[in-house]
């Protein structure tokens, strides 16, 4: 079995961190691998370091010639049963002929979110990470045989708490821990206003993005900034996790949320508002708490619920890790990619 991947995407972000850790996890298993990804992207150094074969090209606009002859080439040279297109970008520059050499491989698409079908048309097969966008696929005119639903997982790489005076936070306040692009998406803005009906408790917000400046000035015009820590992006959130009394998620759009089967991993209790990815994969009141989207108040609700009974918390917390356990965990989910290559195969 041979599986080309070609990934795209920006340096950072929850979708590339999980092609990151598939990509590692299938080469435990002695499949035959390769990637193409954009240059200068800090993955390559973890592609190397386990030693995944990988080239990179530019994937750029419409016209990107010498990406369309990177990826011909290498299919050519390394004759893949599978080729599978991370998102959007890289699904136009897949060939839609056989290769020089007359193999045809399976072109499988993974949008990883609620994007245009019309980006998709010339994938025999998608894998989602939910049943709902695997309904939005199906609803388009995609056969439902056609469509795998597969989650994300989590390595179980937990470690010990950082220390709170890292991050100039006392020891016995509460604590918040909040992951992800700075992003109109991750709706940070009302996680900051939630902050102000929250006095005592203080704020992790791990991240970067394009609204970095903007919510950092957000979060002292709202009098909260003196509880609130800006960390930049983080590459191991695990002692964040470890430290933290619950994650907050707050996101108005979030079609999977690598971040809710982290918080399961480190047994943390989590709040998350009704997006797409949360509302699907936590039950409420068993293994997390969601509340209505776009709702400073309903998060800071929740959130003061969870702090007045430690023990409701902490129940939320186990249930999320064995949650953790029965579905997300590296073994299951790379088991079932295995599986769908094997069966698109034959």
């Amino acid at each position: 079995m041979r599986v080309l991947h070609l990934m795209a995407g920006a340096k950072v972000g929850g979708a590339e961190t999980f092609f990151g850790r598939l990509v590692i996890g299938l080469e435990k298993t002695g499949l035959e691998q390769r990637v193409i990804s954009r240059h200068g992207i800090d993955r390559e150094k973890m592609f190397a370091k386990a030693s995944v074969d990988f080239s990179t090209a530019r994937f750029g606009g419409f016209w990107d010639l010498s990406t369309r002859r990177v990826i011909k080439k290498e299919i050519g040279l390394f004759l893949p049963d599978i080729v599978i297109s991370w998102m959007n970008r890289p699904t136009r520059f897949v060939p839609k002929v056989p290769n020089g050499n007359g193999r045809v491989f399976i072109h499988l698409g993974s949008p990883r979110g609620y994007y245009p079908p019309k980006y998709y048309k010339d994938c025999e097969h998608l894998v989602v990470t939910t049943e709902d966008l695997a309904t939005f696929y199906v609803d388009s005119g995609r056969a439902r045989q056609d469509v795998s639903v597969i989650p994300n997982f989590v390595p179980d790489n937990r470690s010990m708490p950082v220390k709170r005076k890292k991050y100039d936070t006392p020891e016995d306040a509460p604590l918040l821990l909040a992951l992800g692009r700075l992003h109109p998406n991750k709706g940070f803005d009302l996680l900051l206003k939630a902050m102000q009906k929250l006095p005592n408790h203080f704020l992790w917000l791990g991240g970067d993005g394009p609204l970095k400046k903007k919510l950092m000035n957000m979060s002292r015009d709202l009098g909260v900034s003196e509880r609130v820590r800006f960390l930049g992006w983080v590459l191991d959130p695990g002692p964040l996790y470890s430290a933290a009394d619950v994650f907050i998620c707050s996101s108005r759009h979030e079609p999977f949320g690598n971040i809710v089967i982290e918080s399961w991993l480190y047994s943390t209790a989590i709040v998350a508002s009704a997006s797409e990815g949360p509302s699907a994969i936590i039950e409420h009141g068993k293994t997390g708490l969601i509340v209505p989207n776009e709702n400073p108040f309903a998060l800071s609700n929740a959130v003061q619920k969870l702090y007045l009974n430690p023990v409701f918390c902490n129940k939320l917390a186990a249930a999320g890790r064995k949650r953790y356990q029965e579905t997300y965990t590296e073994k299951r989910v790379v088991a079932q990619y295995c599986e769908l290559f094997e069966r698109l195969k034959n």
